[in-house]
């Protein structure tokens, strides 16, 4: 049987641009635009900075821009700032099949190394694409059972696909390719103990960093274990893998990373549902409401249930607050609306202390039941599942509001033409740099 090594080189060697389906390359340019947009908004986040600054005080030959900073870096630091740029608001696109952050992992360890490389555009998209939909198939191998086990897939699959995206931009062949997997297996990292700090969205910087290394390494030459994905004491193996071996069922036929989620809301992932639900209610009396009642899968009561936050913070992980957020009309959607202040609110709080959350583990992860009673007697009820297909128009339009919302409708319209390909990857990089 073929190993997962074998057909992930494969299918990063041999995949044409021709091969690439509309509906694939029409969710990357939202996906292209989303990450470069929260990574500029995220570009003063102290996280941000500090990974910046330490860059930049090595400094080395500018050949990869940074997201809003004018000054370019090598390849693989520029690929560690903007990949940790990208993930520190914690804003960008999320795939729940094996709850990761592909993007922010992968893309800029492929523009990094495009615009160094002068890289066609199709070429640009043909390895993001490849490399997306491998870390997604590489986190589905290793199972629930490794992020459960404490392993952030962000980090850990996150860096397989940036390495073959790497790998697929400087050229490599199939057997090379197999090599760059076997090196960044013994670099691929990122632990769930981090979350909440600011190794977290380092994780998926370190991710895109080891990935474009891996690859130059292996241009050059430079020999490791090509099995070691899988291999007897390899990364499967010592991390809690499952290996399972359907997950690469369709691969370069069914494009997986259609699937990916998109942040429509400035909080954590599993609150997104109930809001989605809330939303699709429409306008509600706050003042009538006698109970507000969630039903969510079990994982996320310990995740993002926190029912009387005091921080901003605290409210992007807490059900209570998100809810009556978005029922008093505070947009959910900004980065502004979480402060402190906010969880003091005399109306929000009356409004806090009348949501309950259960647990239903007959809902999927990314689905979540909600009942509002009113006093009047009547109940309001939606259910809402982010895995559901939203129409790409609608999809396209939510993402382009946020974009605008977070960079103001010039940056955002360029970007937005540049991800459809209008120019070339080095005027997408220097509109990132520039925003």
């Amino acid at each position: 049987m073929t190993s997962p090594t074998d057909r992930l080189a494969g299918f990063a060697a041999t995949t044409r641009h021709a091969d690439l389906p509309d509906s694939a390359r029409a969710v990357l340019r939202l996906s292209l635009l989303d990450v470069a947009a929260v990574a500029i908004a995220g570009r003063n986040e102290p996280v941000a900075r500090i990974t910046r600054d330490t860059a930049l005080a090595e400094a080395g030959v500018p050949r990869a821009s940074l997201a809003g900073h004018a000054t370019r870096l090598p390849p693989r630091a520029a690929a560690l700032v903007n990949g940790t740029t990208a993930h520190a608001l914690d804003y960008d696109d999320t795939h729940f099949a094996h709850i990761g952050h592909p993007s922010a992992a992968v893309i800029p360890a492929a523009l990094a190394l495009a615009e160094d490389r002068g890289t066609g555009w199709a070429e640009f998209e043909a390895a993001a694409l490849i490399g997306v939909e491998a870390s997604i198939r590489v986190g589905l191998w290793l199972g629930r059972a490794h992020y459960q086990h404490g392993f952030h897939q962000t980090g850990t699959a996150g860096a397989f696909g940036a390495a073959l995206a790497a790998a697929r931009i400087v050229g490599l062949s199939q057997d090379q390719c197999a090599m760059t997997l076997g090196l960044v297996a013994a670099r691929a990292s990122g632990l769930k103990a981090q979350f909440g700090t600011m190794a977290k969205p380092l994780a998926a910087g370190i991710a895109a960093a080891n990935g474009v290394e891996a690859a130059l390494l292996v241009e050059r030459g430079f020999v490791a274990n090509p099995h070691a994905l899988e291999a007897a004491q390899g990364f499967g193996p010592t991390h809690a893998g499952v290996a399972d071996a359907t997950a690469f069922d369709g691969l370069g036929q069914d494009w997986l990373f259609e699937g990916v989620s998109h942040k429509f809301h400035a909080c954590c992932h599993g609150l997104h549902a109930c809001l989605e639900a809330a939303r699709s209610l429409g306008a509600v009396d706050a003042d009538s409401i006698a109970a507000i009642a969630v039903a969510t899968h079990p994982r996320w009561l310990s995740v993002c249930n926190q029912p009387a936050p005091t921080t901003g913070l605290g409210a992007k992980f807490s059900y209570a607050t998100v809810l009556p957020m978005h029922l008093l009309g505070f947009d959910t959607a900004d980065l502004g609306s979480y402060t402190d202040a906010l969880c003091a609110d005399p109306g929000l709080r009356a409004l806090r202390d009348r949501v309950s959350v259960t647990a239903d583990d007959t809902l999927p992860e990314t689905a979540a039941r909600l009942r509002v009673d009113l006093s009047g007697g009547e109940a309001l009820e939606a259910t809402h599942d982010l895995a559901a297909p939203m129409p790409l128009d609608a999809r396209q339009a939510r993402v382009r509001a946020k974009a605008t919302a977070l960079l103001g409708d010039g940056p955002a319209g360029r970007l937005w033409d540049l991800a459809g390909g209008a120019d070339c990857v080095t005027g997408f990089a220097r509109a990132l740099r520039e925003a």
